[in-house]
This record gives structure tokens, C-alpha cells and sequence, in this order.
């Protein structure tokens, strides 16, 4: 099971995958396609084209581990295909992901930094 603080980042791969890949085929993946080392401190985050089953690989230092959310009757909102096939998320996206939100259209209020109350 992985802790969401051991990792640096989360690196979503926005074409679908065939889930029959397993932990090879998703590292050529991430090392070909999304141009990442698969042994960083990163989380990779794969879905099907039905957007019912999503993957998750990483490092764990001693091995790759894959993780698998696979849905009975809805679906996942993955973003639409656009220029690059990598989007970067933090934390919150993906566990907005994971719940059945739609990442790109939650947006958290802007932050405000202030110097002086007067």
C-alpha cells in the first residue's frame, strides 16, 4: 500500500491503455511515451477506454507495485485528450479523481497574500 507523502509527484497518462498491460508494459510507457523515469518518487496513473478501470504504478524501492480501482456501474471523468499526454496532479486532484470528479473543472479558491491589514 503506498502513502501518498512519499511521493513527489503524480503524473496522470491522458491516451487510454489497454489494462491487459501489466507492470512492464506501463513502465515502457512511462519511460517512452510519457518521457519519465518509471523509478522516480512518482505516482502513474493509467485508465481503460470504458474509463472503468484505472492503474497506478510505482517504485517502491525494492519492486514496481500496480494498483487497480476497477468500477461496477460508473465511470471514471478522465481528461479529454489535448495537446500533451501528460498532466501533472496534486494530491487532491486524484483523490477527486478516484471519487468520480471531474479534475479539470474543480478548482480550489485562489490563494491571497497580504502584507498589512490596513
Amino acid at each position: 500500500m503506498f502513502r501518498w507523502e512519499e511521493f513527489s509527484g503524480i503524473y496522470l497518462h491522458r491516451g487510454y491503455v489497454d489494462m491487459r498491460k501489466s507492470i512492464n508494459g506501463l513502465s515502457v510507457i512511462v519511460q517512452n511515451d510519457m518521457k519519465l523515469n518509471p523509478f522516480s518518487k512518482f505516482l502513474f496513473v493509467f485508465c481503460n477506454k470504458n474509463k472503468n478501470r484505472l492503474k497506478i504504478l510505482y517504485w517502491d524501492k525494492t519492486g514496481f507495485a500496480l494498483w487497480l480501482k476497477m468500477l461496477d456501474r460508473s465511470s471514471f471523468i478522465w481528461p479529454k485528450k489535448l495537446d500533451h499526454e501528460v498532466i501533472e496532479l496534486n494530491r487532491d486532484q486524484l483523490k477527486w479523481l478516484l471519487c468520480g470528479l471531474d479534475i479539470l473543472k474543480m478548482k480550489p479558491h485562489q490563494e491571497l497574500c497580504y502584507e498589512s491589514v490596513s
